[in-house]
């Protein structure tokens, strides 16, 4: 594996960070590697751009801001418009159907995927649109075991809301396996 960097991006309220902790958080306390998360946002608390970076690896992490990712996540048109540059030749770029238009060419694999209108057809709450893009990114990926972030949210979510979140992170799956 050694490392793989990853930026997740959107807007304020999309849950960007809290996915991005999980996923780091998956990595170190159930995979046994070494993870870093950081992130930045505007100051809006809604609304604003946000931006978390996520480092995985079996070495030793030296430097914990991502420059060019192997895996850029965008959820906004904002984040893709801002970003899409960065991403590593022969990288991932996510982007959600909903809230991006992908009009650049970038020498990577580009993944347009219904994420948000999936939660909302089959849960019926964006809420947990979230999770259902992490659940995507790991299918695709294999970053992480999903079974390892199922765990980590159910250890980490109030017990009501378990289901809902267990819910979205298989739509996700779901879909990356149909891609």
């Amino acid at each position: 594996m050694n490392s793989t960097r990853i930026v997740l991006s959107g807007y304020g309220g999309q849950g960007i960070i809290t996915a991005s902790i999980l996923l780091a958080e998956a990595a170190a306390l159930y995979e046994q590697l070494n993870a870093v998360q950081s992130q930045s946002y505007g100051p809006e608390a809604r609304g604003g751009a946000t931006r978390a970076d996520v480092i995985i690896s079996d070495q030793p992490i030296r430097f914990p801001k991502v420059m060019n990712p192997h895996i850029l996540v965008c959820l906004s048109q904002e984040a893709y418009n801002r970003f899409w540059g960065i991403i590593r030749p022969g990288g991932l770029l996510l982007v959600d159907k909903k809230f991006v238009h992908v009009d650049q060419k970038v020498e990577a694999r580009q993944q347009v995927v219904d994420m948000y209108q999936s939660v909302l057809k089959e849960i019926g709450n964006p809420i947990v649109f979230n999770i259902c893009m992490l659940g995507a990114l790991v299918g695709m990926t294999g970053l992480v075991r999903a079974e390892s972030i199922k765990e980590l949210l159910q250890a980490k979510v109030p017990p009501e809301f378990v289901g809902i979140n267990l819910m979205a992170l298989d739509i996700g799956l779901k879909l990356a396996q149909s891609l």
